[in-house]
């Protein structure tokens, strides 16, 4: 009886252990825009602020669109969940960089926005002229 008492606390211990590691928390940089014009206009950046801000007051949720066409999908960790677009509006058609807890599902990616910051816009590679 005392192996089994001594091994049930030794499990238990180690799983409160695993359970307090450390989360990771990164920046996500990109363009704030709707999510249907990120999907389905093949787009590098947004059209406009305008656009995109006209897109989210009719309940299309925003997302960040990084500069390799990956889509982050900005999440909260309370529940019941609450939107982002909220919180996003002001950046929406800006570039931003936004912190926090990143996830990866069956090849979706979400960010709980921690943070949320405008970012300058990225530079272009400039092409150098070939002799």
């Amino acid at each position: 009886m005392r192996p089994f008492v001594w091994l049930s606390c030794l499990l238990a211990g180690s799983l409160l252990l695993g359970a307090a590691e450390k989360e990771t928390h990164k920046a996500v940089t990109g363009w704030v825009l709707d999510s249907t014009c990120a999907f389905t206009k093949d787009l590098k950046q947004p059209i406009s602020r305008e656009c995109a801000l006209a897109c989210a007051k009719n309940a299309s949720p925003l997302v960040i669109l990084q500069d390799d066409g990956t889509i982050y999908w900005p999440i909260s960790e309370s529940m019941p969940a609450v939107g982002q677009n909220d919180r996003l509006m002001p950046f929406a058609g800006k570039r931003v960089t936004v912190s926090g807890k990143l996830f990866t599902r069956g090849g979706s990616h979400a960010v709980v926005v921690e943070k949320v910051e405008e970012a300058p816009a990225r530079e272009e590679v400039k092409k150098s002229p070939t002799n």
